[in-house]
C-alpha cells in the first residue's frame, strides 16, 4: 500500500480498484498485503505477483471498477495449460480486488492519512465469499465501520490490535459472532505500522552506503556519531535524522524507539565509542544487532564487554564481525553484506544461496483461527 499511495492520491475524486494479496500457499512471488491499483482511466500502479498474474488481475480490476461489487479470486500454475494464467513458480495466490470510492470505501482517505504519516492503523476486511465479502473494519486510535456483527467486531479489534505490535498481517478466521475455534468468517486483517528502525553509529563512509541501503529497504534510518565535523547532513542526506551525540548517551533516549524489528548497526570500532553503546544495545530488545571491526577488534571488544559486566547470553546477540562474507571491499558492497544479514536474521533464513538448497523459497504467510 505505502508504494502506491502517492500515485493513488489524485484518483480520489473517482472510483478505482485496489487489488491485493491476501494470502499464499508454496512458493508464492509476493507476500499478504502486496498491491495494485488500477484507476477509471486504466492506468496501473504496483504489483500483486510481480508479472505472473498482472493481466488478469488487471481484468478484473476494470470489471470490479464498472459493477462495484469486490471479488477475490485465487491463482496458480495449471498443468493441463501452460498457457493457462498462473503463476509459473508453482504457488498459489489469493486476490481481492476491491472499489474504492466515497460510498465503498470512505476510510480510504483516513486510512491514507494515517500510514503517510506514521501512525497505526489495521484494516480488516471480510474475504469470505457471500453478502459480508468487502465489509470493513478500520482500527485506528477508535474502531470505524463494522464487519457486519457486534461480537465479530469486538474480537477482531481484540486481535488487530495485537497484529499492530508485531507489524503482522494475516487472514484471520472467526465464528459469525466472533466465536474463537471456528472458521466460518475469514477476515483479512492489514496492519499498518510506522517503518522499522535502524540506527547507523558511526559517520563513516560505510555508514554513509548503510544508510542509503536501510532507507532502500524501507527503515526510518537514524546516524550518530559524537564527532560533529562528521555528522553532517550533507553527508547523509538518504538519512532520516543525523544526530550529533555519543552514541550510548543518543541510545539511551531513544530506548522507547526500539523493538524486534530494529537494526542497530555499530560502526565506530572504536572502544570510547562502540563498547559502553553495545553494553547497553545488547539489552535491548533490537532484533539485530552488528558491530564493524576486524578479528582482533571483535577478540578486544568482547573482552572489554565481559570486563564491563555483559553476559555470556547477552553477547551472544551480538553479530560481529558485522555482514555475509560476499567478499565485500567496498562500502556499498559491504553495505550490501550488512543488509542481506539483517534479512537473513529477521526471516531466519539460511543465508546460502538458493541453488545449493531444496524445497519452497517463499515462506507460507498461513491462516489463524482466532484462540482469543
Amino acid at each position: 500500500m505505502r508504494d502506491v499511495l502517492q500515485q493513488v492520491r489524485p484518483w480520489s475524486g473517482e472510483r478505482f480498484a485496489l487489488a491485493t494479496v491476501i494470502d499464499t500457499f508454496r512458493s508464492a512471488p509476493r507476500q499478504p498485503g502486496a498491491t495494485m491499483a488500477v484507476s477509471g482511466d486504466g492506468v496501473a500502479v504496483g504489483s500483486v505477483s510481480g508479472g505472473c498474474v498482472e493481466a488478469d488481475v488487471y481484468a478484473v480490476a476494470e470489471e470490479v471498477i464498472r459493477t462495484g461489487v469486490p471479488v477475490v479470486r485465487r491463482y496458480g500454475i495449471s498443468d493441463d495449460d501452460v498457457f493457462a494464467i498462473g503463476l509459473t513458480c508453482g504457488g498459489l495466490l489469493d486476490v481481492l480486488v476491491e472499489p474504492v470510492d466515497q460510498a465503498s470505501y470512505a476510510e480510504f482517505g483516513a486510512v491514507a492519512d494515517a500510514i503517510e504519516s506514521g501512525r497505526p492503523v489495521a484494516v480488516a476486511t471480510v474475504v469470505t465469499a457471500g453478502e459480508r465479502l468487502g465489509r470493513r473494519l478500520v482500527i485506528g486510535t477508535s474502531a470505524t465501520g463494522s464487519l457486519g456483527d457486534a461480537g465479530l467486531d469486538a474480537a477482531v479489534v481484540e486481535d488487530a490490535l495485537a497484529m499492530l505490535d508485531t507489524g503482522s498481517t494475516a487472514i484471520r478466521e472467526y465464528g459469525v459472532h466472533g466465536e474463537c475455534g471456528r472458521t466460518d468468517v475469514a477476515v483479512f486483517v492489514q496492519a499498518f505500522t510506522p517503518p522499522p528502525r535502524m540506527f547507523v553509529f558511526g559517520a563513516i563512509d560505510f555508514a554513509a552506503a548503510v544508510a542509503r541501503v536501510g532507507k532502500f529497504l524501507g527503515y526510518h534510518v537514524t546516524v550518530c556519531d559524537a564527532r560533529g565535523v562528521f555528522a553532517t547532513r550533507a553527508r547523509f542526506p538518504e538519512a532520516d535524522e543525523v544526530v550529533v551525540d555519543w552514541p550510548h548517551r543518543f541510545l539511551a533516549g531513544a530506548l522507547d524507539q526500539v523493538d524486534r524489528r530494529t537494526a542497530l548497526c555499530v560502526l565506530t570500532h572504536d572502544p570510547k565509542f562502540d563498547v559502553p553503546l553495545l553494553e547497553l544495545a545488547l539489552r535491548t530488545d533490537a532484533g539485530y544487532i552488528g558491530a564493524m571491526g576486524s578479528r582482533r577488534t571483535h577478540d578486544d571488544r568482547l573482552a572489554r564487554l565481559r570486563a564491563a559486566g555483559v553476559t555470556s547470553a547477552e553477547l551472544a546477540r551480538l553479530t560481529s564481525p558485522t555482514g555475509l562474507d560476499l567478499g565485500a571491499r567496498t562500502p556499498e558492497e559491504t553495505a550490501i553484506s550488512i543488509a542481506a544479514e539483517i534479512i537473513a536474521s529477521r526471516t531466519a533464513a539460511s543465508a546460502r544461496p538458493l541453488s545449493t538448497t531444496t524445497g519452497r523459497i517463499h515462506g507460507e504467510a498461513g491462516r489463524l483461527v482466532s484462540a482469543t
